[in-house]
């Protein structure tokens, strides 16, 4: 009989890396595709037809397919506190990706800031040593509740300071609601895949979650077509959603299915520190997404409209 632990960490993590490694693709993919096409409010299913018509954005679903597919290996084989912040690793394929697409050199700031939104999270893992517990969402509505009014009223202000502001503040409160409709979607996902293990593929089409991923599951899609449409840049978008999809899943697995981690003062104290180095990050790249963001639009009014640093070398998020 395998080892749970072995199997969790040789099937379920490099299940997790390649998915992320995907979503960073994806996430570069369409971040061009949708900058081709008429700019829609948010929420609008018309941005979905028009980017539709775009091979390459079509080429990104089957990118989005790949990586839901390995997320869904990892989530059968792996807790959700385990899976969902390796996912965090998308951040940095992202930006990567974005890079070789448009034949650019890779912003080093960009790429630190993506380090350490990774080494952060990954001495989360490493501190809060995950395990599974229950593979069903709890049965006390007292349980459920205060989680899913919290994640409601988060998705609910976020959309409204989106309709309030412009700018970063207005792509940062879509990729903030992108990534806790994601978060959402991993937590009830992993409840799916429980069920489909347990009583095959008919099982979960007699529960109510399949129901509640395939509402939640294309509105956070379409959110995020909406963030890389208005974003400038892929990095700072990418690295909200990024953490707060994890952040969202971890509060799913300890709260709804009961998912164990460490939470001795030592390690307590170690997981802070993981925690400022992760938003550390994150404020690195906000203010180096925002200076190139101002350097391409001074190149935009340039004759070959590509973004420079002080050296004049093209450089790209």
């Amino acid at each position: 009989m395998p080892n749970p632990t072995s199997t969790m960490f040789f099937v379920a993590v490099p299940a997790a890396v390649a998915g992320a490694a995907s979503f960073g693709l994806a996430s570069a993919v369409q971040q061009r595709a949708t900058k081709e096409v008429p700019t829609t409010g948010t929420l609008d299913p018309r941005l979905i037809l028009d980017l539709i018509q775009r091979p390459v954005w079509v080429l990104g679903i089957v990118t989005v397919i790949v990586g839901l597919s390995l997320q869904l290996v990892a989530l059968a084989f792996g807790p959700l506190v385990l899976v969902q912040p390796l996912l965090v690793t998308g951040v940095l394929f992202g930006a990567v990706f974005s890079a070789l697409l448009a034949h650019r050199r890779v912003d080093r700031l960009i790429v630190l800031g993506s380090l350490g939104c990774v080494a952060g999270l990954s001495a989360f893992l490493l501190l809060a040593q995950p395990t599974d517990a229950s593979t069903q969402l709890a049965d006390d509505g007292w349980t459920l509740l205060p989680l899913a009014i919290t994640l409601a009223v988060l998705v609910v202000g976020c959309l409204a300071v989106a309709a309030r502001f412009s700018g970063a503040v207005h792509v940062a409160a879509l990729a903030a609601a992108t990534g806790v409709l994601y978060g959402l979607t991993a937590g009830l996902m992993k409840v799916v895949t429980s069920q489909f293990r347990s009583g095959g593929f008919v099982e979960p089409f007699g529960h109510p979650v399949l129901y509640v991923v395939c509402a939640v599951g294309p509105m956070g899609f379409l959110l995020s077509q909406n963030t890389f449409q208005q974003g400038t840049l892929i990095a700072p978008a990418l690295a909200i959603i990024t953490i707060v999809d994890p952040l969202v899943g971890v509060a799913i697995g300890v709260s709804w299915l009961g998912e164990q981690i460490n939470n001795s003062p030592a390690v307590l104290t170690g997981q802070v520190i993981a925690a400022v180095v992760l938003i550390g990050s994150v404020v690195l790249l906000a203010y180096r997404g925002t200076q190139l963001r101002h350097q391409a639009e001074e190149a935009a009014q340039s004759n070959d409209g590509v973004p420079r640093d002080r050296r004049g070398r093209a450089v790209w998020g």
